[in-house]
């Protein structure tokens, strides 16, 4: 969340993000309300005080033996009490209403951040690498995976219904192998491996800021507050919530963990293949820095440029897009998204995203450090898709595909396939 004080300061900005964003909140609205709840703050505490320095006297009164003056006192006070309750119970509701409506405040977005409305308006940043040209007929990642027999999508669907799948023999192996190189790459560059929880409380989704906005693309476990993650940046954030940490160097986080997403409002949508599935695996980068803007900006270039290489140890062309404000999640200050050819689709398909929150997100899950004047400030944190498979199955696959139908494996992977450098056809 924003600072009320920024927010009052900034009251068109902040309106124009939210519209910008697509978020229907009133920040007039908010700062009313928040005028509200400050006044009947004030009336309840100058009520207690005058009701506390009249119990006072009720009780000197009756030492002095002024019995009539004590009880014209206490029916004073009985009136106060009458008055509090009712103040008590709106100031409740103001409290109740200003923070419900907090929770629809959009953060700022950066000054480069590109106006717009959906992904069509993102804008290119760079390509990078070569789209391979064949010279026979392009199979797609399904027909791939049924020739090779690492993919069985009609007995997923039929196990769990629609977006769902079975990787099978090397399927498995190319799944666990590109989380493996990612997860070696990161350790390499001083990432801490976390290996976290899938299902969290509510409190820990919202103080992360994918809730209440998200809330409709997240599974809840029947009759309880626990509900499974979409991302591992959940847990990784939450594990410090309400802390007050040392960042005088950045913590660096990353997990490989099972993610579920409902995909709600995406019907008709990518419903054959491994594109959008209800259930995958992610190794994602969390760091947690100090609130130097430009610390966080130097850090998402870096963990941009992180996964960026580990595509590149795959041998994928890829380009990055600048995400536009109306395809950016309400929490996001800036924001990249990497997306790899792939050639059935004959269009780069997004792969990896990676943000710079500011502080917004420590704000809502209360992670403070200490400055170089002892001060507690907010951190700003961030996080990027390392990897997310088996999504990235699609391009590795089709990429690296051979007219024979079988598919290289790229000479970062195959210590992670047992030294197998080619994928040969089964059926």
């Amino acid at each position: 969340m924003l600072s009320m004080d920024w927010i009052k300061e900034y009251q068109d900005e902040v309106q124009a993000v939210a519209l910008h964003k697509g978020i229907d909140v009133s920040i007039s609205e908010v700062l009313a309300v928040y005028e509200q709840r400050k006044q009947l703050q004030i009336e309840v505490d100058n009520l207690r005080q005058v009701r506390n320095q009249s119990s006072r006297q009720v009780g000197a009164y009756m030492q002095a033996g002024k019995q009539e003056k004590a009880e014209d006192v206490k029916r004073q006070v009985v009136r106060i009490n009458d008055q509090l309750a009712g103040l008590e119970v709106a100031l409740q509701e103001a409290e109740q209403q200003l923070s419900a409506l907090m929770l629809l405040v959009p953060n700022i977005v950066s000054p480069d951040t590109p106006i717009g409305r959906s992904d069509a308006d993102n804008v290119p940043v760079r390509h990078v690498g070569i789209r391979p040209e064949f010279d026979f007929a392009v199979r797609d990642h399904v027909e791939l995976g049924n020739l090779h027999d690492i993919v069985d999508i009609p007995r997923g669907v039929n196990t769990s219904g629609s977006r769902n799948y079975y990787l099978k023999g090397t399927g498995v192996m190319l799944h666990r192998a590109v989380q493996q190189l990612a997860l070696d790459y990161l350790v390499q560059r001083g990432f801490t491996l976390m290996d976290v929880p899938l299902m969290v409380r509510g409190e820990a989704l919202v103080s992360t800021g994918f809730f209440p906005l998200g809330k409709d693309q997240v599974y809840r476990i029947a009759d309880e507050d626990k509900w499974l993650v979409g991302t591992s940046e959940v847990p990784l954030v939450s594990c410090y919530a309400d802390e007050v940490i040392e960042v005088n160097k950045p913590l660096k986080l990353a997990a490989a963990s099972t993610c579920f997403r409902s995909e709600v409002g995406s019907a008709g949508k990518d419903v054959s293949g491994l594109y959008r599935v209800h259930q995958f695996a992610k190794v994602e980068q969390v760091v947690l820095c100090e609130a130097d803007p430009e610390l966080s900006e130097q850090l998402l270039q870096d963990i941009t440029r992180h996964a960026e290489e580990i595509l590149q140890l795959l041998e994928l062309p890829y380009r990055v897009m600048a995400v536009c404000t109306g395809d950016m999640a309400q929490k996001t200050y800036k924001q990249y998204d990497i997306e790899t050819w792939m050639p059935s689709r004959q269009s780069y398909g997004e792969t990896h995203s990676a943000s710079n929150l500011h502080d917004f997100q420590a704000r809502r899950a209360s992670i403070r450090y200490r400055d170089a004047k002892g001060k507690l400030t907010f951190c700003h944190t961030l996080n990027n898709t390392a990897v997310a498979t088996p999504r990235i199955l699609i391009p590795l696959l089709e990429n690296h595909q051979q007219e024979d139908g079988s598919i290289r494996i790229p000479d970062a992977l195959q210590p992670y396939m047992y030294g197998l450098k080619t994928l040969v056809p089964t059926l």
